[in-house]
C-alpha cells in the first residue's frame, strides 16, 4: 500500500507519547517524593501505574483498532491521555497522581500500539523493520531531549508543569490525527468480534511459538530498560549527587546509543539477517549487565563506571526492539492490531513489575537497578535460544 513520505514522521510523533511521558518527569522524582509522598522512592509507584495503564490499555486499543480502523481509536486515546495528564498536574496527593497516571497510560497506549499496527498494514519483513527503524529515528529525539527538558522545566517551574506540557502534547496529537492520518485498515478488513471470539483469537495468537518467544524476548529487554528508567534518578541524582540537568545528559547519551543502533539496524539486516542480529544484541546486553552488576556490588564511587555499561545495554534496544517486533507480528497480518496489543500488554506488564520492584528494593545504591537489569538480560537471552530459527 503506498503511503505519504511524511507518514513515518507522524507515526513517530504519536509513538513518542511513551518516552515523553516516561522520561520527562524522571528528574522530578525527588521533588514529587518531597511534595506529595514524603517518602524516598514513592514516585516510582507512579511510573509503575503508568506502565500498568499501558498494559491494560493496549489490550483494548488493539481490539478497537481492528474493529473500527486505526484513526478513530487513536484520536480517542490521545484525548484521554491529554485529560489524564491534566489530572496529574492537579493531583493533591500521591494516590490521585498514581490513578491519573494509570488512565494516562490507558489513553497513551493508543499512540504506542496503533502505529505498530499501521506499519504492519503497510509492510512486512525487512520493509517493516526499515519502517520501524525510521519511526525510532523520529521518536528518538524524545528520550534524548525529554529528561533535559524536564530538568529545564524544573529550573523555572515546579513538577506539575511537566504534566501540563504532556496534556498539550496529547491534545496536539489528537488534532494531527484528525487532520492528517489516513486510515490504513479498509472497512472490508475490519473484524467485528465479541468478547469470547476475541479471547479465542488472543489464545490462538499467544500459543504461536514465534510470537510468544519474540514477544518475551522484547519484554525481558524492556524489563531491564524500565529498571533503568525507574532506578536511575535515585542512583545518579541522590546516590552520586549529580544535578538533574547532568542526569538528563547521561540519560540522553544512552538514548543516543539506542537511536544510532536503530539506524544501523536496517543496514546490518541485509548482511546478517534478523536472527543473527537478535542473537548478537541479546548477548551484548547480557555482557553489559553483568559488568554493571559487578561494578554496582564492588562499591565503585564512579558514576562513569555505572553509566558506561548502561549505555551499552540501552543501545542494544535499537536492534532488539524492531527485529523482535517484526518477528512477532510477521505471521499475524490479518490480526495485527490484536497481536500488537497482546504484545504490548505482555511487555508493559513486565515493565510495571520492574517499576514496582526497583522502588521496593531501593537501598540508596545502584545494586537493585543492576540486578533487575541483569534479570531482564538473562530472560532475553533465554528467549532468544527458544525462538524458532529459519529452516
Amino acid at each position: 500500500m503506498p503511503f505519504p513520505t511524511w507518514l513515518p514522521i507522524l507515526l513517530g510523533f504519536l509513538t513518542a507519547v511513551g518516552p515523553i511521558s516516561t522520561d520527562m518527569y524522571l528528574p522530578a522524582f525527588p521533588a514529587i517524593d518531597a511534595e506529595v509522598a514524603g517518602v524516598t522512592g514513592a514516585a516510582q509507584i507512579t511510573l509503575a501505574t503508568w506502565f500498568l495503564g499501558l498494559a491494560v490499555g493496549q489490550m483494548t486499543q488493539g481490539t478497537l483498532s481492528d474493529r473500527y480502523g486505526r484513526r478513530w481509536p487513536l484520536m480517542a486515546g490521545t484525548a484521554v491521555y491529554a485529560l489524564a495528564s491534566a489530572g496529574c498536574a492537579l493531583s493533591p496527593n500521591l494516590a490521585v497522581l498514581a490513578i491519573c497516571r494509570f488512565f494516562a497510560g490507558v489513553g497513551g497506549s493508543a499512540g504506542m500500539v496503533i502505529p505498530r499496527a499501521v506499519v504492519r498494514d503497510l509492510a512486512d519483513g525487512h520493509a517493516a523493520a526499515r519502517l520501524l527503524s525510521r519511526l525510532m529515528l523520529v521518536m528518538g529525539a524524545a528520550p534524548i531531549l525529554a529528561p533535559t527538558m524536564g530538568s529545564l522545566v524544573l529550573s523555572v517551574a515546579d513538577w506539575r508543569t511537566i504534566f501540563w506540557i504532556g496534556a498539550v502534547f496529547g491534545a496536539l496529537c489528537c488534532v494531527l490525527v484528525l487532520i492528517l492520518l489516513p486510515d490504513t485498515l479498509p472497512p472490508n478488513r475490519r473484524l467485528k468480534l465479541g468478547v469470547a471470539a476475541q479471547l479465542t483469537r488472543w489464545g490462538g495468537i499467544i500459543v504461536e511459538r514465534g510470537f510468544i518467544t519474540n514477544v518475551l524476548l522484547g519484554g525481558f529487554s524492556m524489563f531491564g530498560m524500565f529498571a533503568f528508567l525507574g532506578g536511575s534518578p535515585s542512583v545518579f541524582i541522590e546516590h552520586f549527587h549529580l544535578a538533574p540537568s547532568f542526569y538528563g545528559a547521561i540519560f540522553g547519551c544512552s538514548a543516543c546509543g539506542l537511536i544510532v543502533a536503530s539506524q544501523l539496524n536496517p543496514i546490518l539486516l541485509g548482511r546478517f539477517g534478523p536472527n543473527r542480529m537478535l542473537h548478537a544484541s541479546t548477548r551484548t546486553m547480557l555482557t553489559a549487565c553483568i559488568v554493571l552488576t559487578v561494578v554496582a556490588f564492588s562499591g565503585s564511587g564512579s558514576w562513569i563506571a555505572v553509566a558506561a555499561p548502561i549505555a551499552v545495554a540501552m543501545s542494544c534496544q535499537g536492534f532488539t526492539g524492531p527485529n523482535a517486533t517484526v518477528a512477532a507480528l510477521s505471521r499475524h497480518g490479518a490480526t495485527a492490531g490484536s497481536a500488537s496489543a497482546l504484545m504490548g500488554t505482555i511487555q508493559f506488564v513486565l515493565g510495571a513489575v520492574s517499576g514496582v520492584l526497583v522502588g521496593e528494593l531501593a537501598d540508596g545504591t545502584a545494586r537493585p537497578m543492576a540486578l533487575l537489569m541483569l534479570f531482564g538480560a538473562v530472560g532475553a537471552a533465554i528467549c532468544d535460544l527458544c525462538r524458532p530459527k529459519p529452516k
